[in-house]
């Protein structure tokens, strides 16, 4: 190699995509594999629903492909999906909120790269919770912005108060929270109480409150609030992936302060120019399918009451039930203090796929697990019926 091809080469990629890995990706890679030598392989690693997308969506898209022209929409999106969500916070929280400020993304993946252009500058400090959902740590490093972790853990049910905000603050300020309730991984939702303290902290202190809500309308006992209830300038996050079952169809949305309509849209056009406009005719239809949709979270909380009563029968008992969302965060240093090295046996030898803690928490998580039990029930039974027989085989401590 010349001296200029080895110069080329070498500036071939950017610092930005020097980015950890999402080990829960990696981890249905490797499950694939599996899969494709034959082998019998239970999903449990990825936050996706097993059910489709709602039959009124899929005919809403099915018509207007038969239609014909499939083209871009406005980088807002379509009026009439923006109108629709104005009504589910009318319908859902009581709240009224104009479709104007309603811009819908490409998923909340797009919905928190817009959001964190529109609010942060290079350098800016942003406060995310340990153990939490590890695409905020890399997309805020990837925009020169600088996660700082606010270490939660199980008697604060592993999440943020405003009391850790406002300690964190103190140490190194901070230019922006980023809170998700029911959270990844644990499940845990926010009370409306603590959400109250903890966006009145956030405005007492200058500190903008992105709230990230994908998990709305998967809780099991208790209600999920939205943080606008609290902060009209907090920046809402939500998506159709979770409990529309649309987690293909990469469709979201943002809720913005006025000040911020005009500024997300220019950031919209330039980068995405628009959502997928068969998605946003889907996601129209599925805002309407509320009782196909309930009936798929009754199978979900099926799942979740028999590991709650499974898992502990084999000594995987150290967990927090969860309030919300689909995923059992559990304690499994009993068995191990390498769950990266234990996810990988348990999904070559047992045939069951789980992320391990250390994608949520870099400082803790090589003692922990995360299960979705987002699968149909007859997965979940055959899951925890591995699990127990491998642990027994391999003759793993109980204690």
């Amino acid at each position: 190699m010349t001296e200029t091809e080895h110069r080329a080469r070498r500036f071939l990629q950017s610092s930005r995509a020097n980015v950890e890995p999402f080990i829960a990706m990696d981890v249905m890679s490797a499950a694939r594999r599996i899969e494709a030598e034959g082998r019998s392989v239970i999903h449990m690693e990825i936050g996706e629903p097993s059910f489709p997308a709602p039959k009124a969506a899929r005919e809403a898209a099915s018509r207007a492909l038969e239609g014909g022209l499939i083209g871009y929409t406005q980088a807002l999106g379509l009026p009439v999906l923006r109108e629709r969500l104005s009504r589910h916070y009318r319908d859902v929280y009581g709240m009224e909120v104009p479709a104007s400020r309603i811009a819908v993304t490409l998923g909340s993946s797009g919905g928190f790269l817009l959001a964190f252009l529109a609010l942060f500058n290079p350098g800016d400090r942003v406060g995310i919770s340990a153990p939490g959902y590890p695409p905020y740590r890399t997309m805020l490093t990837s925009l020169g912005l600088v996660p700082v972790e606010i270490e939660c853990d199980a008697q604060s049910r592993w999440a943020l108060d405003g009391e850790a905000i406002e300690k964190t603050h103190k140490e190194t300020p901070l230019a922006g929270v980023l809170l998700m309730s029911p959270a990844n991984p644990s499940g845990t939702v926010v009370t409306s109480q603590a959400l109250a303290e903890l966006a009145a902290t956030c405005r007492r202190l200058g500190i903008r409150l992105v709230s990230d809500e994908i998990y709305h309308g998967l809780t099991y006992g208790m209600p999920s609030e939205t943080a606008l209830r609290f902060d009209d300038d907090a920046v809402i996050v939500n998506s159709f992936s979770k409990y529309w079952c649309m987690t293909g169809w990469r469709i979201g949305w943002l809720v913005l302060p006025e000040e911020l309509e005009r500024p997300v849209e220019r950031l919209a056009q330039n980068l995405f120019i628009s959502a997928p406009y068969l998605s946003q005719l889907a996601a129209t239809a599925a805002l309407d399918a509320k009782e196909e949709l309930e009936a798929v979270k009754a199978v979900y909380a099926r799942n979740r009451e028999h590991l709650l009563r499974e898992l502990p029968k084999f000594g995987m008992d150290s967990f927090l039930p969860p309030d919300g969302a689909f995923y059992l965060y559990a304690d499994v240093g009993r068995f191990t203090n390498n769950s990266l090295a234990f996810a990988k046996s348990l999904l070559e030898e047992a045939g069951v796929a789980a992320t391990p803690g250390l994608d949520f928490d870099r400082a803790r998580g090589n003692r922990y697990l995360r299960f979705s039990f987002a699968g149909a029930e007859s997965e979940i039974v055959e899951a925890t019926a591995r699990i127990g027989a491998w642990l027994a085989r391999e003759r793993f401590p109980r204690g």
